[in-house]
């Protein structure tokens, strides 16, 4: 459960701050390569450090490596697959809303507590 969270944690902080990296690089535009770009990296970081935390010395390391290399693959495919429903999400969002935010005064120091 610690492997689990430790990599939650690590693998949505890099989500997070690729996608917003992302959006002001491509000044908001293709949301597709955002998404997908931003779970390549966060779903790597992610699947690498639970199985590593959790498995490591449990069985061979390139058991681990294809361990992590097919929970990367498949989590990462998924997010291609709903890409479609994404666009569907944001674009109603931001209608709703009426906003459309870049982080470009965001500070991502995750063990920042307060401003």
């Amino acid at each position: 459960m610690t492997a689990s969270f430790i990599a939650y944690l690590v693998g949505e902080f890099l989500n997070s701050f690729v996608l917003a990296k992302m959006k002001i690089a491509t000044r908001g535009r293709h949301l597709w390569m955002r998404t997908i770009g931003s779970t390549i990296v966060g779903q790597l970081a992610d699947s690498g450090v639970f199985i590593s935390l959790a498995f490591y010395g449990t069985m061979p390391k390139e058991t681990l490596g294809e361990l992590i290399l097919t929970q990367w693959l498949v989590k990462s495919a998924y997010e291609a697959l709903v890409t479609p429903f994404t666009y569907l999400a944001v674009n109603y969002l931001k209608r709703v809303e009426g906003e459309d935010y870049y982080d470009r005064q965001t500070n991502f120091n995750p063990l920042k507590w307060k401003d």
